[in-house]
């Protein structure tokens, strides 16, 4: 059994979520980017493609970041100390929960280190830890953008938690349909859709009720999972970048070969079913293409 101690009251986190929410809106903390979407089908997969409305913030705050790392020589670090107008809970003793402050998706957690640790850094019992204990009281879908080709935009390390449904109706997740023809051999499956290097395995869902007992067997899943699609372990870090996906049920890796295709960026919910497109121009070049098409081509050839 793992050795730790999980603050989250149980039954309390998504009740904090809300509240924190609505103070981070009201103070200002909290900078939603309003979006459209609409659906774009390819491979028996309805992909719900987000067009964003206003980026100004955010931009503009990409460039504050830049200036402090420039005037301090050091990378600017958001989460060190974070925002306390965007604290949630306390998860465990190594993690914390705050909201995202320029989210997309309503109710966007990050699950963030108390110390820092690399974002390119091996996922470790603790991570998993703070994981489960969240699924455990929100049913949501966990990612982690590990290394800059996947998508990640922060050094320290940070899973997020988006809540499920993804979609407004139909499926909870793009990609179900595909997961339903996994093809197992013993514990680790990969996916006929996917037109890409990928590793799939499914989890029992009554895991996250024991975050403590079960971290350890999620873990060795997890390293099951990287070995399976040939990312290699070296001091401490994965020979390459990757997508991780999770639910109370599955796993799923995908290895990435580069963070665009073309001028659009795909981090982890891509391969959810989820994209993001900046403007109309990016959502042409989507539709032309296919989503599929440009999953395939941000990730390794299967």
């Amino acid at each position: 059994m793992v050795q730790g101690k999980i603050l989250l009251k149980p039954g309390t986190l998504w009740t904090s979520v809300k509240d924190r929410t609505k103070h981070a809106l009201q103070c200002g903390a909290l900078l939603s980017i309003p979006t459209e979407f609409e659906f774009v089908e390819q491979n028996e997969v309805r992909f719900l493609v987000r067009i964003l409305s206003n980026l100004v913030r955010k931009d503009a705050a990409k460039q504050q970041q830049k200036k402090q790392t420039a005037s301090s020589s050091k990378d600017f670090n958001p989460f060190l100390p974070y925002d306390e107008d965007l604290f949630v809970a306390d998860i465990s003793d190594t993690h914390v929960c705050i909201l995202n402050k320029f989210n997309v998706v309503e109710y966007h957690l990050l699950i963030i280190t108390r110390v820092f640790e690399e974002q390119e850094s091996l996922l470790t019992v603790e991570d998993f830890v703070a994981m489960l204990a969240c699924l455990a009281d929100f049913d949501g879908l966990v990612f982690y953008n590990s290394g800059k080709s996947a998508g990640a935009s922060q050094r320290h390390k940070h899973l997020q938690v988006v809540p499920l449904p993804l979609t407004p109706s139909g499926v909870q997740i793009p990609i179900e349909p595909l997961l339903a023809s996994a093809k197992f051999q013993d514990s680790i499956a990969t996916i006929p859709g996917f037109p890409f290097v990928h590793a799939f395995a499914t989890i029992d869902p009554h895991w996250a009720k024991s975050p403590l007992i079960t971290a350890e067997a999620t873990l060795d899943c997890y390293h099951k999972l990287l070995r399976a699609v040939g990312l290699d372990v070296v001091d401490g870090r994965q020979s390459g970048a990757y997508n991780l996906l999770a639910t109370r049920e599955w796993m799923l890796i995908v290895p990435r070969s580069q963070e665009h295709f073309q001028s659009i960026s795909v981090n982890s919910l891509g391969f959810a079913g989820a994209l993001l497109v900046r403007n109309e121009e990016q959502m042409q070049i989507l539709k032309n293409q296919g989503p599929m098409t440009i999953l395939k081509n941000v990730a390794l050839l299967s």
